[in-house]
């Protein structure tokens, strides 16, 4: 290499401020027949893309020039490069965490479904029970309505397309009212008859122990008698002149509604206590012959649904 080429490649150099050592590139020699001396040497100086001064380009050549456009314009591709990179890194990244976020609502959603077919397979279990102990139940229900007769009293059939019954505690046609039942006949007949005709319905002529029987009976009698009268289970005991109760206690240790007070002077072995309703329910029991044709009031406890 020429002396005079040194200092200008040196130069370079340091404008460059590259490290590495420039390329030499040899455009040719020539030597002559005669005085075998070199003619000439060019060398070309292509620097590094990789660091380039921020020097004007008024200091290099024109293909010099022209290189560190293409370096410029290569720089500039590889950010280019270099941006995408990142994007294409980034979008990586979040198809990754959609397919993590997947995968996890796939393991919830087979888990539900894990869930609801064992809570399905648990009803279904549940249920085919309960239908075996209701079937169970419905004959044990038919053969007792078979076998005593007397309980279609208590539970009639409500729905006669089902055979649903509707169970109550008083017989169909009587009323309920506290522990009680009461029936309010529409025939007439003497106080004994009366009685007898309560027995056979499995009670007696009624009995007033409370006031709240006494207004329960008296505003019934005052609705369906039109103007008639009911046997009460009130008669005389015969000579004392005292006055019991069907079922043989004294009057005497209940409430009483006399209209008017029985007179103990007369012979009173054939009179009756009957219920007359009026404008008063503390005014509303009267005397009567026993032999007289009246209306009754029946009771009977009621029975335990239990």
């Amino acid at each position: 290499m020429s002396k005079s080429f040194m200092p200008v490649v040196v130069l370079l150099d340091e404008m460059m401020g590259v490290k590495n050592e420039p390329t030499l590139l040899e455009e040719g020699s020539h030597e002559t027949s005669t005085d075998k001396k070199t003619t000439s040497q060019s060398f070309i100086y292509k620097p590094r893309c990789s660091e380039v001064p921020e020097v004007s380009a008024a200091h290099f050549s024109k293909p010099q020039q022209k290189d560190l456009k293409l370096c410029a314009w290569w720089d500039s591709i590889r950010g280019r490069l270099s941006q995408h990179r990142q994007v294409a890194q980034y979008f990586s990244l979040l198809c990754f965490l959609l397919t993590i976020v997947t995968l996890l609502q796939t393991l919830c959603l087979v888990q539900i479904t894990l869930v609801f077919q064992s809570q399905s397979s648990q009803q279904d279990a549940t249920l085919r029970d309960l239908t075996s102990r209701l079937e169970k139940l419905n004959q044990s229900y038919r053969l007792l309505f078979s076998q005593y007769p007397a309980l279609n009293q208590y539970c009639p059939v409500s729905n006669s397309s089902t055979g649903e019954r509707a169970c109550r505690p008083c017989p169909a046609g009587w009323t309920p009212q506290g522990e009680k039942c009461f029936l309010f006949s529409r025939d007439r007949a003497d106080w004994i008859s009366s009685q007898y005709r309560c027995m056979a319905l499995g009670g007696a002529v009624a009995t007033v122990r409370t006031e709240d029987e006494q207004v329960f009976l008296w505003t019934n009698t005052q609705r369906l008698s039109q103007g008639d009268s009911y046997w009460l289970g009130l008669r005389s005991s015969g000579a004392d002149g005292g006055w019991h109760w069907s079922d043989g206690s004294a009057l005497e240790k209940g409430p009483q509604f006399w209209e008017h007070q029985p007179d103990k002077t007369v012979d009173s072995r054939e009179l009756c206590g009957r219920l007359t309703p009026g404008d008063d329910y503390r005014r509303s029991w009267f005397t009567s012959r026993c032999s007289s044709s009246l209306r009754s009031i029946c009771e009977r406890r009621q029975a335990a649904l239990q």
